[in-house]
């Protein structure tokens, strides 16, 4: 349930919800410091991108909840490999979670990312890190509240919109295991 009292529910994403993913991305990226990009993208770029994930075994998740017209796609979500080219990163992976601006702060992006951390530990995962401009108070509120802990704040690392960005990165130990079971 949402704070406006609508049912959230969230899903695998499909081909279905390219348009609105797409256009919630293409919206962070005009819009706000949340992706440090200047590049909208195409939904074409977004199938290759969920596909991508479909093949990796990562998830790309949408919340839905009932809308005027049907089913209305509130935000997405998506793990990737962290630094996804070094094999002993294997059990490491970032988040990515994406809010429409007309649903922020509803509670969407809270069930995307728990949905995320369940899909995480019954993928195996160890860590995930979430790296967030560090002006972004919500996504870090919200990335503590569920255990998150900020390890590092790398200063002026990034730039958009004429300013320096600063870079909170957070992590999540999933369990604790000593060390990766058969695996070095």
């Amino acid at each position: 349930m949402s704070r406006s009292g609508a049912e959230i529910r969230v899903v695998d994403a499909g081909p279905e919800h390219l348009a609105t993913i797409t256009a919630i991305y293409n919206e962070a990226v005009r819009n706000t410091t949340a992706v440090w990009n200047s590049q909208v993208v195409t939904q074409e770029d977004r199938r290759a991108w969920w596909q991508d994930h479909q093949r990796s075994g990562y998830p790309v998740l949408v919340a839905v909840s009932p809308g005027p017209d049907g089913e209305q796609v509130l935000g997405y979500a998506s793990l990737s490999g962290w630094r996804a080219s070094f094999t002993g990163y294997r059990l490491t992976a970032e988040d990515s979670i994406y809010v429409a601006a007309e649903h922020r702060g509803r509670g969407a992006g809270r069930a995307l990312a728990t949905a995320l951390i369940e899909r995480a530990r019954a993928l195996g995962l160890h860590v995930i890190v979430a790296a967030i401009e560090a002006g972004n108070t919500a996504s870090i509120r919200l990335h503590r509240s569920l255990g998150f802990e900020r390890v590092a704040l790398m200063r002026q690392v990034g730039v958009k919109f004429g300013s320096w960005l600063d870079l909170a990165l957070m992590q999540l130990t999933l369990d604790s295991r000593s060390l990766p079971p058969g695996r070095s």
